[in-house]
């Protein structure tokens, strides 16, 4: 006689599906309202918050941008990027979620006028590992790393890497100062992402800053309307 039937449910699975189809709504939100949308994803430190600062101080007088900071509590970066020049910012408290949600954006969505943004900036939770399988509805995913970090962060991480549409690096005014091969940096960045666009940049100094805005205004200028140069009111 043979035992009970062994019942599984797969809540992974579950919820990564609804995650998706949430993704797809916010981008499609997205896409209609001309807001190209960056997932700004990092490990704790590696310098999200500056980078987004830094990015604001840029494009000051080029874009409208936008930004939605995910942290686990607190409103620290929201208070710091609206004091940098963002025209508008909504902070998500995910209260322990080590990734941000499509289902979270989408409520934050609804505390932003679109139509008074070219620019959205998503800062989510620091990890490199939990938000590469949740989508947003973002057009691009950012991989930053701060050069403190190690150069051996693309082997730990292959996903992130791997996944992600554009890499920066950050605090290269500390690399002779710190353990950091550039060279087997990128090589390991290649090996996961042929062709993927590398910044080097530094958010203490400034270096970097101006081509990593640029570039950001020509993937503004790709997903259409005249946005990429709109002079700000």
């Amino acid at each position: 006689m043979s035992g009970p039937t062994v019942k599984i449910v797969n809540i992974v699975e579950s919820l990564l599906i609804n995650n998706d189809l949430a993704a797809g709504r916010n981008q499609r939100r997205l896409a209609e309202a001309g807001v190209l949308t960056i997932n700004v994803m990092a490990a704790p430190g590696a310098g999200k918050t500056s980078l987004i600062v830094r990015t604001l101080e840029a494009l000051r007088d080029q874009a409208r941008v936008g930004v939605i900071e995910g942290d686990i509590a607190g409103s620290v970066d929201t208070e710091r990027v609206l004091a940098a020049g963002a025209r508008d910012a909504v902070q998500i408290n995910t209260g322990g979620n080590c990734h941000l949600e499509a289902n979270m954006v989408d409520r934050a969505l609804t505390e932003l006028d679109l139509s008074q943004l070219d620019l959205l900036l998503l800062e989510n939770v620091g990890n490199l590992v939990c938000p590469t399988h949740w989508a947003l509805g973002e057009h691009l995913k950012l991989c930053l790393v701060g050069a403190a970090e190690g150069d051996d962060k693309p082997v730990k991480y292959p996903e992130m890497f791997a996944v992600s549409d554009v890499i920066v690096l950050n605090k290269i005014d500390l690399i002779d100062h710190v353990d950091f091969n550039r060279e087997f940096f990128l090589e390991s960045v290649r090996a996961l992402n042929p062709g993927v666009p590398v910044f080097e940049v530094s958010c203490r100094t400034g270096a970097g800053i101006a081509e990593w805005a640029a570039w950001l205004l020509a993937q503004r200028a790709a997903l259409g309307g005249a946005a990429a140069t709109t002079e700000v009111a």
